[in-house]
């Protein structure tokens, strides 16, 4: 053993590097903020609205402000991303038996502001038109500006309830007439406003488990099976090094990889989500990380005469895996929403990975 081969050194430094500008340019996306001046025209006085960030993830502000003993106004605005925005006012903090405001803008550019009693989750149950919010007449707009969304309205009451939560619809998918039945969303949040010192705390039951899924797929399944099959293939020449390093890098993918497939089973049933596309491509790819283990285990010795045909079924199954999981994780990251940022940081690391692997591979063939 001569110490760990450079090429595995030059890969390792890769990956670090371009997994944190992965996160720079997830972070890096801009939407509304309180800096931000509104310029919108509505039939009450904004100079005065107190403006927070409610849920940073999806880039909802809140700006409020009493207008009178029994009147409030309200502007949220969140990213235009072709959905509905929704703010609900309860009780207890949970939707069931809440009031809501819902706001959107159709495909044909219709905007629509409606409210809705939530009396149970099924769409069915969720009660247009009703609810014990006394918005105030004519009060209510929606307007698309700057690639934001900017619902407002006001309400008559002494004091609004402090549990507030925030939901974001599905794409494209809108109320329409005559029932205006309102879809499932696609993520809320639940949070609590002291209205007097502008102070808000919030939690996502389903924000960090996302995000717990989405990572844990792209380093296991998208990243780390991509460096073990090129450890494996172009670091021979270091043995037994190059095989001990397969195995760990693979198996620790495969690990990360198994229990973010689980995420995505408790996020399915904790968003109801309906994803049959993603779904059946991630248990694909899991029976196949599944094949590759049990193949390992049945490994036959290299003077054995399978021995080839084994090699050609972990080779293959192996290569299948990857370009699968490359293509569910695209998949993932535009069904979550993640952004621009999450998909041009993950192909900027595949990218550099297939570069390696191509200098590589000219690298063999020029040894020849």
């Amino acid at each position: 053993m001569k110490g760990v081969p450079p090429i595995v050194s030059i890969i390792i430094f890769t990956v670090i590097i371009t997994l944190q500008g992965l996160s720079y340019l997830a972070n890096s996306q801009t939407s509304d903020s309180c800096s931000s001046n509104l310029s919108l025209s509505l039939p009450f006085d904004t100079s005065s609205l107190q403006c927070l960030s409610v849920w940073s993830s999806q880039g909802f502000i809140l700006r409020y402000a009493r207008n009178s003993s029994n009147v409030w106004n309200f502007v949220l605005s969140a990213p235009d991303s072709n959905n509905y925005i929704a703010i609900g006012f309860s009780t207890n903090g949970q939707m069931v038996q809440s009031s809501a405001v819902v706001g959107w803008i159709s495909t044909d550019g219709t905007p629509a502001v409606k409210q809705y009693y939530l009396v149970a989750q099924q769409p069915n149950q969720v009660l247009v038109d009703q609810g014990s919010l006394q918005i105030v007449s004519n009060s209510t707009s929606i307007t698309s500006q700057s690639g934001n969304l900017f619902m407002a309205f006001q309400l008559n009451t002494t004091q609004p309830q402090s549990a507030l939560i925030y939901a974001v619809g599905p794409t494209a998918v809108f109320p329409s007439a005559p029932s205006y039945t309102l879809t499932q969303h696609r993520d809320q949040v639940s949070t609590q406003i002291n209205y007097g010192s502008g102070q808000t705390t919030s939690q996502s039951p389903s924000a960090k488990l996302k995000k717990s899924h989405g990572i844990l797929n792209m380093v296991g399944w998208g990243i780390l099976m991509l460096i073990g099959g090129i450890v494996a293939r172009y670091c021979k020449q270091w043995d037994p090094i190059w095989f001990y390093s397969h195995v760990a890098i693979q198996s620790l993918g495969f690990v990360l990889g198994l229990i973010g497939v689980i995420c995505g089973f408790v996020l399915e049933d904790r968003l109801s989500a309906h994803v049959p596309t993603h779904k059946g491509l991630g248990i694909f790819i899991l029976v196949l990380g599944c094949l590759q283990v049990m193949a390992f285990l049945a490994r036959p010795n290299k003077t054995s005469k399978v021995r080839k045909y084994w090699n050609w079924y972990h080779y293959s199954v192996g290569r299948i895996l990857m370009v699968f999981a490359i293509a569910n994780i695209f998949y993932g990251i535009h069904l979550g929403k993640e952004g621009h940022g999450w998909t041009a940081g993950y192909a900027v690391v595949i990218a550099l990975l297939f570069l390696i692997a191509i200098v590589l591979e000219i690298r063999i063939w020029m040894t020849k």
